[in-house]
């Protein structure tokens, strides 16, 4: 069961009669099984921002309580372009990729500066501002001013190349520009905002990476991937799931080492640490070690000091011969 080629995935539209099944089954489906997000009851193009950087690779249940705890401590994008950085590192903490923070602040300031306060409503305009890409843009102009645009993250094109393209099976796959492409194309009239929304939502709770439920899927009489993989001989009626968990499976990268032995975990553990001391405090480094890591010795004081070095230069802290601490600007 071959894949097309890439260039001859856009000859392929889907047929008039899948593409209306698709449309009329998800938008159902969605206004009757759509997560109430906080950021679905807003128009507000600061708070949609917030939610879509605080959302990128990381789960929707832990976005929530520091999404609201966010919007509190800064409440419009004039407040948090003020704040000094330390308060929001601090309460981004311990949401985790810290880097983050400082992304959305810095796209704060250069709103302030250079649009009068007020986030653009196009998406050449948004790219303009450093840290937002095509999708967080696509996200700004549908959710908050209504337009009618595609947009593409993780869920939208697994879901888009399973129900329209067929199984993930060939490699390499489709590019975001491509898929992108494609999405414009199947994108129904006057209902991107929920198009949109519903596709992210079947992605992340039934269209899953490696555990799809098939037999709650809406869309599963009109998907290629379930009708290919039930039918074709190689894959007998029954083990859809399984073959879609081993593709899945060979896309997972690999991981060589726990999460607690990275350098992205010690980053993390000494930006939460310098959150628990008095304001504008340094810790030296030789003290700093021990908090971090159980087994701290003499030796790991190069590397220490590397990993600061670099959240240094990435802004998150403050590092002088005396000691680091958050940034306070």
């Amino acid at each position: 069961m071959a894949n097309p080629s890439l260039s001859s995935y856009f000859s392929l539209k889907p047929e008039n009669e899948q593409l209306t099944r698709v449309h009329a089954n998800l938008l159902q489906w969605y206004a009757a099984e759509h997560r109430d997000l906080p950021w679905r009851f807003t128009r507000n193009p600061y708070a949609i921002l917030v939610s879509e950087i605080m959302l990128q690779q990381t789960q929707v249940l832990r976005v929530l309580p520091k999404f609201e705890q966010f919007m509190a401590a800064f409440p419009t994008l004039a407040d948090l372009a003020a704040a000094s950085t330390a308060d929001v590192i601090s309460v981004w903490v311990p949401l985790g990729y810290n880097m983050r923070a400082i992304r959305i602040q810095s796209i704060a300031r250069q709103v302030m500066k250079e649009y009068g306060g007020c986030l653009p409503n196009s998406i050449e305009e948004l790219l303009k501002l450093k840290g937002i890409g095509r999708y967080t843009a696509g996200a700004i102009v549908c959710f908050a001013f209504k337009k009618q645009v595609a947009m593409v993250d993780t869920n939208i094109h697994r879901v888009l190349h399973r129900i329209f393209l067929g199984p993930e099976l060939s490699e390499p796959g489709l590019t975001n520009d491509q898929m992108l492409t494609f999405a414009e194309q199947v994108l129904p009239d006057g209902k991107a905002y929920d198009w949109n929304q519903a596709l992210m939502d079947l992605g992340a709770t039934i269209c899953t990476n490696s555990n799809p439920q098939c037999s709650r899927c809406p869309l599963r009489d009109a998907c290629k991937t379930y009708s290919e993989m039930s039918q074709y001989s190689l894959f007998p009626s029954g083990t859809v799931l399984r073959q879609l968990r081993k593709v899945a499976e060979k896309k997972e990268p690999y991981q060589n080492q726990p999460f607690t032995n990275t350098n992205r975990y010690f980053r993390g553990r000494i930006v939460d640490h310098l959150c628990s001391l008095p304001e504008g405090q340094r810790v030296p480094l030789t003290l700093l070690g021990p908090k971090i890591k159980r087994e701290f010795r003499e030796d790991d004081l190069i590397w220490l000091q590397q990993l600061v070095e670099k959240l240094s230069k990435d802004g998150l802290v403050d590092y002088a011969d005396e000691g680091v601490r958050l940034p306070s600007s």
